[in-house]
């Protein structure tokens, strides 16, 4: 225990620390998810493409095109299915069977697995949940691990049904993603594809002809790689609020339709703050498509007798994307004022938070996983030293930079300890996640350098994105330019993008992007560098993250209570969240943990925002603050 928690012990104080990662993410070493690729080479895999050739030729292209990108020291394998029968019914029994490793998960070998997708012959049956169970045998026994479906139909050997078989490696605990590609499916291939994804974290996309492919599933696969996966424990809002699902601090999965708005039920004691968030994770849709491939989320808030507390400090709050992901966070503090007469919307009780799209991008899937995050943070009796105003200061880092993996969600997210230079490797289309904690009384600054390439040229055009979050994922900061192949800073006209020092008092901050930094715990750095402007140009880009932690830990606010479980979810903390939630101990080094945390939820969200060709940058001012 570190000398100040227990200096916080002997006082009677109480120090917050908020956590959201699942504790396998937390042990997970840094390094690629070994990756297996399975290949739907079928019958139907003949027909023509829409944009010339075969739809195998497509696939096949695809595919090359994958492993020309991965990085160099990922694992990935392929497995195809159909490619040795015909499609007679005297041909079934066999062709059902048919499921072939075409490559064992090895290090990258471009030429092997070259060669053997170009040897893939479509001819026979559909086996998909056959092959889920194939691909799942030849992948390592333990650690994250993804599979990437690609297929044009739905299975037609069943049984097994493929989302049984799906479930049935979810529930066997198997650390196992599926992200599933349909391309050029009718609506009930789709439907069957998006339960596989679903039922293992995974995510569903749509492929309506080759080069959509060939821009999708290198993006996919990169995703899988980086481990992307939703978590939680299960879920399901209702349509009005009545009847809605009470959620308690922690991580839930549910499913979001297109057409209207979920509830949940969060009870808050009197004084509490309550967090109420979620993430949809998605890769991008058609560029082209002609309504746009932007999607937006909102989030209201409803009192326990169904008012709408919108103009009571409960403002709809809607976040766009253009494709990839986007997360969402609404802080309610409308139980921290007391009950007054015919007031709505104040005071503790039960409250309920509806969420949906208000903005839905062309050709997103009809259901979309959505993780949802709970927390509730109890009143104060004294909230500790007054609000924070400033930058945190940034120092330029001195020594060797250390190697680090991003991971593609804030649940694998790559852990920086402390202040220094860290490196990494971004594929075009990618976006990773890292994380740095703070206690009371610290902040931070950092800035991100993406390395020149000498791949000049439009064409190589890539947007370089970064932000940053709060551990209940607020976006306090957020940065990007256009990559040209030169090296370039993020951001570009200040020195670093900063948090302030960390303060409970900082939630009533003159400044509003100061108002998230009021709780300590992992802050997280999310890195996007898009794709190229021209699909097949560009290269991998090193990066690296210099990163500073200032300021000495401090007292933080003395809460009324630090040991109610319903408060902190330390009772039967959901699965899938970090069960160091829910407990009161102590780690190592500068991770010390204090004596009470809030249970948050996780997920893979970046708020992209893509740029066309010319150098040109952006930040999100901090102006109110300086």
């Amino acid at each position: 225990m570190s000398r100040l928690t227990k200096s916080l012990a002997a006082a009677g104080l109480t120090a917050l620390v908020v956590t959201a990662s699942p504790a396998h993410a937390q042990e997970r070493e840094p390094g690629y998810a070994p990756t297996m690729v399975v290949l739907d080479a079928s019958g139907s895999m003949n027909a023509d493409d829409p944009s010339g050739g075969t739809k195998m030729d497509a696939a096949k292209t695809a595919v090359r095109d994958f492993v020309d990108a991965a990085p160099t020291t990922s694992k990935v394998g392929l497995t195809a299915y159909g490619t040795a029968t015909g499609s007679s019914d005297a041909e079934k029994t066999a062709g059902c069977t048919d499921v072939r490793v075409l490559r064992e998960v090895d290090t990258l070998d471009q030429g092997a697995l070259t060669a053997a997708v170009d040897g893939i012959r479509a001819s026979g049956y559909t086996p998909i949940g056959a092959s889920l169970r194939e691909a799942a045998a030849a992948l390592p026994n333990s650690g994250p691990r993804s599979v990437v479906l690609v297929s044009d139909g739905v299975d037609t050997c069943a049984p097994p049904d493929p989302c049984a078989v799906a479930q049935e490696l979810h529930e066997q605990g198997v650390d196992l993603v599926v992200h599933a590609i349909g391309f050029g499916v009718d609506a009930a291939s789709r439907a069957q594809l998006t339960c596989i994804a679903q039922q293992t974290g995974g995510t569903y996309t749509d492929a309506a002809d080759g080069p959509a492919l060939k821009r999708v599933l290198p993006r996919v696969s990169q995703a899988a790689l980086r481990t992307y996966q939703s978590t939680g424990t299960a879920i399901t809002g209702t349509e009005t609020y009545n009847g809605a699902p009470v959620a308690t601090p922690g991580q839930y999965l549910d499913t979001l339709g297109q057409k209207r708005a979920q509830y949940y039920a969060v009870d808050v004691p009197q004084g509490a703050t309550a967090y109420f968030g979620a993430t949809v994770s998605f890769p991008r849709v058609q560029h082209d498509a002609p309504n746009g491939d932007t999607s937006a989320l909102a989030v209201r808030v409803y009192d326990a007798d169904g008012a709408d507390c919108h103009g009571f400090e409960s403002e709809s709050v809607v976040n766009s994307s253009h494709g990839a992901a986007l997360t969402i966070s609404k802080t309610w503090d409308g139980a921290t004022e007391a009950k007054s007469g015919d007031r709505k919307c104040r005071g503790g009780g039960r409250y309920y938070f509806s969420l949906e799209w208000s903005t839905v991008a062309d050709n997103m899937p009809e259901r979309t996983p959505v993780e949802l995050l709970v927390g509730i943070e109890p009143a104060v009796t004294d909230p500790g030293p007054a609000t924070a105003t400033g930058d945190s200061p940034f120092t330029e880092p001195t020594g060797e930079p250390t190697a680090a993996v991003g991971g593609g969600s804030f649940n694998v997210a790559g852990t920086l300890p402390s202040s220094g230079s860290y490196t990494d490797t971004l594929q075009r289309g990618e976006f990773v996640f890292y994380r740095v904690r703070l206690d009371w009384g610290q902040g931070l600054a950092y800035r991100v350098r993406y390395e020149g390439t000498g791949s000049r040229g439009v064409d190589g055009i890539s947007n370089a994105t970064t932000t940053l979050y709060s551990p209940f994922r607020a976006e306090i900061d957020h940065s990007f330019t256009s990559y040209t192949g030169e090296t370039t800073a993020l951001p570009n006209n200040d020195p670093a993008l900063t948090t302030a020092k960390v303060r409970y008092a900082n939630r009533t901050a003159d400044a509003h992007e100061d108002r998230s930094q009021s709780v300590p715990g992992w802050y997280y750095i999310a890195v996007k560098l898009g794709p190229a402007r021209e699909e097949s140009a560009g290269t991998p880009v090193p990066i690296s993250i210099d990163v500073a932690v200032s300021g000495q830990p401090e007292p933080g606010p003395i809460y009324q209570s630090n040991t109610a479980g319903d408060v902190f979810g330390e009772k039967g903390t959901p699965s899938g969240t970090d069960s160091t939630a829910s407990t009161v101990a102590a780690t190592k080094g500068d991770e010390d943990s204090a004596t009470g945390m809030i249970a948050l939820a996780a997920g893979a969200a970046v708020l992209l925002v893509l740029v066309g060709g010319g150098a040109f940058a952006w930040r999100k001012r901090k102006a109110a603050r300086r």
